[in-house]
């Protein structure tokens, strides 16, 4: 851990997607911030374009940017900032916020100035998937289908979210993959999830990788095979009590190496993101390239 000299608030940007999360929420948090305009510099962006340019032309005048959304929003702004000494912070308000609480950071700008007054950071790993970076989990199958038709839907929040993922759950078939794990082939099978983890869960504490940790230097491969759907609610308390990994039809690698895959699905997430990529996918572990704001009394696993 890294103990800089305390920053001042006014030296952190907060970066909000207006279109992230319950538009109620997000309307109090944006009204918050404003109320706060003494103590720190906020601005709305509507694109990724908008957020990556926002950033750029920024990026000498603040030490901390916040990602004030889902995590798709703090993936756009970690982009800008891997491999720099500047610190990323979140004010979650999507609706899984993997990434947000897997580092305990919470909805409340109080607390969070506080943490950044402190401006305590860690050092994180990111995954890199073909030219595409990865913070949290990334992947083929249930929850990549979910996230492209996700995009679609109009309504946001946890519940219309759960609704998609059960429709979606019943119309799921298996697709084939072949891995390379440092240039050996370890996998050539039908599956329902392949999942790219640098940290433990999807969002709303549903544990994809249990063990995967961000500052390992591993690369954390979680396979889902094929099973009844009548065992489907066992998956779900199995995610949800961190035991996924203990079913038969589940296996778990980890590794520094590059991993290749080849699969004709096209149909992948990056940190909830949807995103198409056709033909052969490389993935490597960049170690400790990306600075995280500590936040106050929260202790992520292995630190």
């Amino acid at each position: 851990m890294k103990q800089p000299a305390r920053i001042n608030t006014s030296k952190a940007l907060f970066v909000l997607n207006p279109t992230s999360g319950v538009p109620p929420v997000n309307f109090i948090v944006s009204k918050e911030l404003e109320l706060r305009k003494k103590e720190l510099t906020f601005c709305k962006t509507l694109t990724k374009e908008d957020t990556g340019s926002l950033i750029k032309d920024n990026f000498n005048k603040y030490e901390v940017f916040v990602a004030a959304g889902g995590d798709g929003t703090v993936h756009t702004v970690a982009t800008e900032l891997v491999g720099s000494k500047k610190i990323l912070g979140v004010l979650p308000l999507g609706s899984g916020n993997g990434f947000a609480k897997e580092f305990g950071f919470k909805m409340n700008v109080r607390s969070l100035l506080i943490d950044i007054r402190k401006a305590e950071s860690m050092d994180i790993d990111v995954i890199e998937i073909n030219d595409k970076l990865c913070l949290n989990v990334a992947g083929i199958g249930l929850d990549s289908f979910v996230a492209h038709s996700f995009n679609n839907l109009k309504l946001r929040g946890f519940l219309p979210y759960v609704w998609l993922t059960l429709k979606t759950f019943l119309a799921l078939r298996p697709f084939h993959v072949k891995i390379k794990c440092g240039g050996e082939e370890i996998v050539s099978e039908e599956l329902f999830v392949l999942t790219i983890a640098n940290t433990r869960q999807f969002g709303n504490n549903a544990y994809i990788a249990p063990e995967a940790r961000p500052n390992d230097g591993l690369i954390d491969i979680v396979l889902i095979k094929p099973f009844p759907k009548i065992l489907g609610s066992l998956f779900i308390i199995r995610l949800f009590t961190k035991r996924i990994n203990k079913s038969k039809y589940v296996r778990h690698i980890q590794t520094d190496k590059e991993i290749e895959i080849e699969t004709k699905e096209t149909r992948f997430h990056i940190d909830g993101e949807p995103v198409d990529i056709s033909g052969k996918v490389i993935i490597r572990i960049k170690k400790e390239v990306l600075k995280v704001l500590r936040t106050s009394g929260y202790k992520f696993p292995g630190s």
